[in-house]
């Protein structure tokens, strides 16, 4: 099963969020988002102000999967870390697994030692919560094929009174 086929249930959804809460208030970075990948958000911490995160987790994908070709041309496998500095606001981004990649948001209030700590733990509870996530495998209610002319009449069939 693949990243993207990976089905979060409610309580793998649950430890991940307790994850993100617990690197959110140690590191006292401002927001923490999960994505995948191909820059789809699959979790957030404690929102704590209006940040449009598609973009940001489409972006910051994007600036991933550039910085690992980068690292590909000088023989790395992967750079497994980003940071960008501004005047207020930073961002530090890691690699979570295969498919998925930690965004820390913060300023002032801390340091990128402190966020860089916490992620790198933060990465690995989650990676592993993602590994028996896909282990476990299987979606609820998925359908094994198309239905039937027969089966999907079946299903919508008027009940009687």
């Amino acid at each position: 099963m693949s990243m993207h086929e990976v089905a979060i249930h409610e309580d793998t959804a649950r430890r991940i969020s307790g994850v993100l809460s617990t690197f959110l208030s140690e590191s006292a970075a401002v927001d923490v988002l999960l994505i995948d990948r191909g820059g789809q958000l699959l979790a957030q911490g404690d929102a704590t102000r209006a940040l449009d995160t598609v973009s940001l987790s489409a972006l910051a994908a994007g600036a991933f999967s550039s910085t690992a070709a980068m690292a590909r041309l000088l023989g790395e496998p992967e750079f497994t870390m980003l940071f960008h500095q501004g005047i207020k606001e930073n961002i530090h981004v890691t690699a979570v697994d295969e498919g998925a990649i930690l965004l820390a948001t913060f300023g002032s209030r801390t340091t990128v030692g402190m966020v860089r700590l916490f992620a790198k733990e933060a990465s690995a509870a989650i990676g592993m919560i993602l590994a028996e996530a896909r282990e476990r495998g299987g979606r609820i209610g998925e359908l094994e094929g198309p239905l039937g002319p027969d089966e999907g009449r079946s299903m919508f069939r008027e009940r009687s009174a």
